[in-house]
C-alpha cells in the first residue's frame, strides 16, 4: 500500500511514498531497542562527533534539503534554506552539550556512605512530528535524544515524509549505526498506537495540535511513559501606544505571516493601544498588500499556499465567522487568483475576543486588530485563552516590558522581535499548549532519567 506525496503549490504528485502501519513501526521500534544499548554506551564524545558529522552534511546539502521542504510543504525557498540552518543548528547543539550531561555527588548524610546522581538515557524515544517543519520539528528532538544515548523512532507527517528520509539518510552516511534512526510513515492512527502499546519505548515526543497531544498523553498512561509536547498557540502581539510603529509593523508582519501563518508561535492576536490602533492599521495593511504570493521557488515570493484544501476552508470559515459578528476585512479576505490552495494575505479590523480569530488558531495568514484601551486589558485579553505557548510585546518602555512579560502566560515571549526560537534557548508553553521543553542545556533533561546511587560502609576494609 502506499501513498501521494503532493506539492501543494501544484497539485502534483512528487512521489508514491509506502503506507506503513502496525507492523512496520513495531519492527523499527525492535530496531531502536537492539541498537540503544550499543549506542548508549558509546562515550558522550564519540556520540559528539557522529551527530557534528550529521550537522557538517546537513549543511552541505543545505539547497537540496531546502528545495526539498519547498517541494513538499510549499514554504518559498528563502524560509526553506532558513530551516535547513535552523534545524541544523540543533544538531550542532546536540553535539557539543552530549560532554555536559552532568551528575552531581550529594554530602553524605552519614560518614560511611557516598551519595550521587546518575544521568541516563531514557530509552527508546517515538518522535511525532508536523508538517509545517519537516526538517527542524525533527532534529530539535532527535539531536538531544541521540546526544543523551537515546534511539529513535521517527513519524513524520504524512504530507512531508521526503525531508525525514532525506535527514534520515544523511545520519546514516553521517557514520550513526542503522537501528538508531528509524522513520516510519503512513497511517497516523496505527503508528501512534503501536508507539504507545509498547513497553520497549519509554517516551513520546509530539509536535502538533492539542486535540492529538491530549489523545498521546492518556494513551501514554497505559505503559507510564515520558511524554513530551509542543501544542497549539494563540499567541497575542501586544502593540502598545509607546512603541516604535516601524518595529511593531516588522515584528507583527515577520510574527504572522512567516510561512503564511503556519506556525504555532505566529501572531494570532494582534492587540493595539488605542492611541496607535488607526496608524498601526494602515501601515500593518500597507506592509501586508506588498507581500508577493506565489511558488515558493519563485524568486521575490514571500507567501507560499497552505497545506492543502481543508487549511483554506479553515481559514474561510473562521473569517466568515468575525464578519457575521461585526468584524471588518481591511485586506484581502479570499482565495487567491492564483487559485489551489492560495489565499490572500489579509487584515481583519474590529475583531473581538468572542470571535473564532480569536478563540483558536486560524493556521493561515490572517491578522485580526482587536483594539484595547489599558495595559491591564491587554494582559487581561493575552491571558484568555486555554493556550500559552508564544506572545509578542511592542513598546519601548523597559519597566512596561518587564511587568507585561512577567503577568503573561505564555512560555516564550518576544519584546520588540516578531523571530525568537533558537536553539540555544528553551521553546515549550504553558497551560493547554503543552509539557517540557526543546532546545537549549533544559531541552537535554527531556531524555534523561536521574538515578540515585547510595555507597554503604565505605569505611571498612
Amino acid at each position: 500500500m502506499s501513498w501521494q506525496v503532493c506539492n501543494p503549490a501544484t497539485g502534483e504528485v512528487i512521489v508514491d511514498v509506502p503506507c506503513m502501519g502496525q507492523k512496520e513501526t513495531n519492527d523499527a521500534i525492535s530496531s531502536a531497542y537492539e541498537s540503544f544499548y550499543s549506542w548508549s554506551k558509546l562515550t558522550a564524545t564519540k556520540r559528539s562527533k557522529y551527530l557534528r558529522k550529521w550537522y557538517d552534511l546537513l549543511i552541505a546539502h543545505k539547497e537540496d534539503l531546502g528545495q526539498l521542504i519547498t517541494l513538499e510543504q510549499g514554504k518559498p525557498l528563502k524560509e526553506s534554506l532558513g530551516e535547513v540552518s535552523y534545524g541544523a543548528g540543533f544538531i550542532e547543539f546536540s553535539a557539543e552539550e552530549a560532554k555536559r550531561i552532568y551528575g552531581d555527588i550529594i554530602p553524605a548524610t552519614l560518614p560511611d556512605r557516598r551519595l550521587f546522581v546518575l544521568k541516563q538515557p531514557v530509552g527508546v524515544v517515538g518522535a511525532i512530528t508536523p508538517w509545517n517543519f519537516p526538517l527542524a520539528m525533527i532534529t530539535r528532538k532527535v539531536g538531544p535524544a541521540l546526544a543523551c544515548g537515546c534511539t529513535v523512532v521517527i513519524k513524520p507527517s504524512e504530507l512531508t515524509p521526503l525531508t525525514a528520509l532525506a535527514a534520515a539518510e544523511l545520519s546514516l552516511q553521517a557514520g550513526i549505526p542503522p537501528g538508531v534512526v528509524n522513520v516510519v510513515m503512513g497511517n497516523a492512527a496505527d503508528i501512534g498506537d503501536a508507539l504507545l502499546a509498547s513497553t520497549q519505548v519509554r517516551k513520546i515526543t509530539f509536535t502538533g495540535s492539542t486535540a492529538v497531544g491530549k489523545k498521546l498523553m492518556a494513551g501514554a498512561a497505559g505503559t507510564v511513559k515520558r511524554v513530551s509536547l509542543e501544542l497549539g498557540g494563540n499567541a497575542p502581539c501586544i502593540v502598545f501606544d509607546d512603541a516604535d510603529l516601524d518595529v511593531a509593523v516588522k515584528g507583527a508582519l515577520a510574527a504572522k505571516f512567516r510561512n503564511s501563518g503556519q506556525t504555532c508561535v505566529c501572531a494570532n492576536r494582534v492587540l493595539v493601544q488605542e492611541g496607535i490602533y488607526e496608524k498601526f492599521a494602515n501601515a500593518f495593511s500597507k506592509a501586508v498588500q506588498n507581500l508577493q504570493v506565489g511558488d515558493g521557488f519563485i524568486e521575490g515570493v514571500a507567501q507560499g499556499p497552505l497545506i492543502n484544501e481543508a487549511a483554506v476552508q479553515k481559514v474561510e470559515s473562521f473569517i466568515k465567522d468575525a464578519i457575521s459578528k461585526g468584524a471588518k476585512v481591511l485586506l484581502g479576505g479570499k482565495r487567491h487568483s492564483l487559485g489551489m490552495t492560495f489565499y490572500e494575505p489579509t487584515v481583519i479590523g474590529d475583531v473581538k475576543s468572542d470571535m473564532l480569530l480569536s478563540r483558536e488558531e486560524v493556521f493561515g495568514p490572517v491578522a485580526p486588530l482587536l483594539l484595547f484601551k489599558t495595559e491591564e486589558e491587554a494582559i487581561r485579553l493575552a491571558n484568555d485563552t486555554n493556550a500559552g505557548l508564544a506572545a509578542y510585546i511592542f513598546t519601548n518602555s523597559i519597566q512596561r516590558s518587564w511587568r507585561v512579560s512577567e503577568a503573561l502566560e505564555y512560555g516564550l515571549v518576544g519584546i520588540n522581535e516578531g523571530i525568537i526560537s533558537t536553539e540555544v534557548a528553551p521553546f515549550g508553553g504553558v497551560k493547554q499548549s503543552g509539557l517540557g521543553r526543546e532546545g537549549s542545556k533544559y531541552g537535554m533533561d527531556e531524555y534523561l532519567e536521574m538515578k540515585y546511587v547510595c555507597l554503604g560502609n565505605m569505611n571498612s576494609n
